[in-house]
């Protein structure tokens, strides 16, 4: 069995439906205060679910709630995505 090392991306880079879990939040201060309070922390999962038309701020669901992010702080969250089906065949 192959295992594959797959570079960090970051939240504003996770397209409408996909699925990734959260694994690093590189914000400090209050801005990290704000997204722990919000339940974003290394482990959960988020789901892009709405874009505003101008594509700022993003809608994200996490942990039942839908929460929204401007671009900025969307960068400041590393993410990995599921492996698919045919990465592990």
């Amino acid at each position: 069995m192959m295992t594959t090392t797959r570079a960090a991306i970051t939240l504003d880079q996770l397209q409408m439906g996909q699925i990734a879990t959260v694994t690093t939040l590189n914000s400090t201060g209050l801005n990290r205060r704000r997204l722990l309070d919000l339940g974003i922390l290394p482990g959960t999962a988020i789901t892009v679910e709405m874009r505003s038309p101008l594509g700022d701020p993003t809608a994200y669901r996490v942990r039942g709630s839908v929460i929204a992010l401007r671009r900025e702080q969307s960068r400041e969250i590393e993410i990995t995505l599921p492996a698919s089906v045919s990465e592990n065949e």
